[in-house]
């Protein structure tokens, strides 16, 4: 059963996630047991490499106040969080922005380019809107690149009534869903093949995001469930409210917080300045 669901996987899963499938197929088993056939039949899950980050945060545009740290989610569409990466191919470099729903961790939208201009990330965040229809209100979040504080993406959230929200400087854990899905995209797809091209790149990638990572594959952070699966077990459980978010007031005793609601029908509370924010 561990050679068949290693196989089904592609050598994606390692031991937590395959001792997580073997329960929910009833074999009750132990995960060091796992551990030790998946290392005799050397079926231990491809090893990671690192990657370069793509961030270029040295501009004099707008930056605004982190939202997404503050945030309790209750729902999807209520935070996306965005992040962009490189893919080495044969003869050049191509970029890759993502979108994910910070509830279920999903990929409502992504996008491929040769360069690092504003297409690549307008064509995520468009594919995004459109696939998901989101309420006035829901909170994006991305780092301080340059990329997602012009003038022109900015303009494209106010137009569809989102909040814009970034990470604090050198603090990558506000976007850790997202750089945890571009690792898992290098290590279970995109280092495990070679690609010719731009266009045989594409066709993988969005193979491995709509027909696997949404709909198939385990996450850990999601109780073993897929992101998809997530979604529709949440469905049926959700609360009529939105998210919960956290302002603290900078007064003279720096002792206030107030709390107010992001969602349909909800006003956001006036935040006081980000004392990191630049």
């Amino acid at each position: 059963m561990i050679q068949q669901i290693a196989l089904e996987h592609r050598r994606r899963y390692g031991y937590r996630r395959i001792t997580a499938e073997l329960r929910r197929r009833g074999m009750q088993v132990n995960h060091k047991r796992v551990v030790r056939i998946m290392r005799k039949d050397n079926l231990l899950a491809l090893q990671p490499k690192r990657f370069k980050v793509t961030t270029n945060s040295n501009h004099n545009l707008e930056i605004y106040l982190n939202l997404a740290a503050r945030m309790k989610l209750t729902g999807i569409n209520q935070l996306w969080v965005a992040d962009i990466t490189y893919v080495r191919l044969k003869a050049e470099f191509v970029y890759l922005a993502v979108i994910l729903d910070g509830f279920s961790r999903k990929v409502v939208g992504w996008a491929l380019d040769r360069t690092l201009g504003m297409r690549l990330t307008v064509g995520a965040l468009e594919q995004a809107i459109e696939r998901r229809q989101p309420q006035p209100g829901l909170v994006h979040h991305s780092d301080r690149g340059l990329q997602y504080a012009r003038g022109e993406y900015i303009a494209l959230l106010e137009k569809y009534h989102m909040i814009p929200s970034m990470s604090r400087p050198a603090n990558p854990y506000d976007n850790a869903s997202c750089e945890s899905f571009i690792k898992t995209l290098k290590r279970e797809e995109i280092y495990a093949h070679k690609y010719d091209d731009m266009e045989q790149l594409r066709t993988n990638i969005e193979e491995f995001i709509d027909e696997y990572y949404n709909r198939q594959r385990l996450h850990s952070a999601l109780a073993y469930c897929s992101p998809e699966e997530f979604e529709r077990k949440a469905e049926g459980q959700a609360e009529n409210r939105g998210a919960t978010i956290e302002v603290f007031v900078n007064n003279d005793n720096d002792e206030k917080i107030s709390k107010g609601l992001l969602g349909t029908g909800t006003q956001m509370p006036s935040p006081s300045p980000d004392p990191f924010s630049c």
